[in-house]
């Protein structure tokens, strides 16, 4: 599980998860969600409502309640991220596996995210940017539970900077093809100001 997993320097191609302090933090942010959003209706409901109505409401909550807590040690343990020297790989899922890749070529910025709740719990949260994704509030991925923001973000950006843009569509095949239209459009210039001068 995730609370029993060793803290140890990230490595290029091995796969980290989540400090400890997540699971901790996901549990707290269910305890929230419930003292929120679900006792200020169902306190009233169980007080004042007959039995069956009381029951029939009641039992559904707290068996929804029960299954994310139980949910929240497996997801915890499904996720996984690794860094190589050409991309960033995710998993996650307990039932419904996701996987992606994003290799840094298409990374455009990395933000560090904190809220109120995780810095109690002494971690932040990566948002992945990509040229697809950079006009749009949502980020690519979202990198959970790391407790050294800043380290992983040079790492991700230092990779970021060692590879060349995606997001032209320009491959190496095509820069001689961009360098000719240059030297074509300077010619016509040159031209255009002859014309002008006589």
């Amino acid at each position: 599980m995730c609370d029993t997993m060793p803290l140890v320097p990230l490595r290029i191609g091995e796969a980290f998860r989540p400090v400890p302090p997540f699971r901790s933090y996901l549990y707290a942010s269910l305890v929230l969600a419930v003292a929120l959003f679900v006792l200020p209706w169902l306190v009233p409901v169980a007080l004042f409502s007959p039995w069956p109505v009381t029951l029939a409401v009641t039992i559904p909550v707290l068996v929804c309640v029960a299954f994310v807590a139980y949910w929240i040690p497996l997801y915890c343990e499904s996720i996984a991220y690794r860094l190589t020297v050409t991309e960033v790989t995710w998993q996650r899922g307990v039932w419904f596996r996701q996987t992606g890749i994003v290799p840094y070529n298409r990374i455009t910025n990395v933000d560090i995210v904190q809220g109120p709740l995780m810095r109690l719990f002494s971690f932040s949260a990566l948002r992945v940017q990509t040229a697809g994704y950079s006009a749009q509030a949502r980020a690519e991925i979202v990198l959970n539970g790391i407790e050294d923001p800043k380290d992983l973000q040079e790492k991700i950006m230092s990779f970021v900077r060692g590879t060349g843009p995606v997001a032209t569509g320009a491959g190496p095949e095509e820069l001689p093809a961009a360098d000719a239209t240059v030297e074509e459009l300077r010619a016509i210039r040159a031209l255009l100001e002859r014309l002008l001068e006589k």
